[in-house]
């Protein structure tokens, strides 16, 4: 049997009382245990599964849903050849408070802007946590980052990547296949081939 963490875990209130899955509620308990020695966990999608005996993809499924509640933060290191080297699985403090609130109404431009650039890196750190082409994942991160206040992502009324990413993979296939002449050029076109056998 693997070695388990012998440290509580921790499910505060804000946690417990989401609309998260039970199991999700369940595997942020267990991150808060991993992350208690260093403040975060580097544990593989594998292991969680093992676990909980359930799927990788489950386990995806809930990490996402825990990191678009804002309750942990994922950060991915790649090699230069853009693979995947290490994970870090950071737990989100949050603390709701009167004073909290002040800080969000006096926010200034340049936090505006250091936001704005957080909020970049995290977007593409969960593109990237996804299986396709670089240079897709380059074109649809350039493509939804557009904006200065706001990127283009933030303007939709729901955005989730997973789903944008599988259409914008079907719309490139669509995008990169040989157009086909029209009637009236490939008939100017079987004129001028028969213009040059003349």
């Amino acid at each position: 049997m693997k070695d388990k963490p012998n440290y509580y875990a921790i499910i505060p209130a804000n946690v417990r009382y989401s609309n998260l899955k039970p199991n999700a509620k369940l595997l942020y308990g267990e991150i808060t245990a991993l992350s208690n020695k260093l403040g975060y966990c580097f544990a593989s999608n594998a292991y969680f599964a093992d676990l909980y005996d359930v799927s990788k993809n489950t386990v995806s499924r809930w990490l996402s849903d825990l990191k678009k509640l804002g309750f942990i933060n994922i950060m991915i290191e790649r090699n230069e050849n853009k693979q995947i080297i290490k994970r870090i699985i950071g737990i989100v403090k949050k603390v709701d408070t009167s004073i909290n609130k002040k800080i969000k109404v006096n926010s200034t431009r340049n936090n505006t802007t250091s936001n704005n650039i957080s909020i970049k890196e995290k977007f593409e750190a969960e593109v990237r946590s996804f299986d396709y082409p670089d240079d897709m994942l380059d074109d649809f991160i350039n493509y939804w980052c557009e904006g200065k206040k706001k990127m283009r992502f933030q303007k939709q009324s729901t955005f989730e990547i997973k789903l944008r990413l599988v259409r914008w993979s079907k719309n490139q296939k669509q995008w990169n296949k040989p157009k086909t002449m029209s009637k009236l050029d490939a008939q100017i076109n079987a004129w001028q081939e028969a213009k040059k056998l003349i």
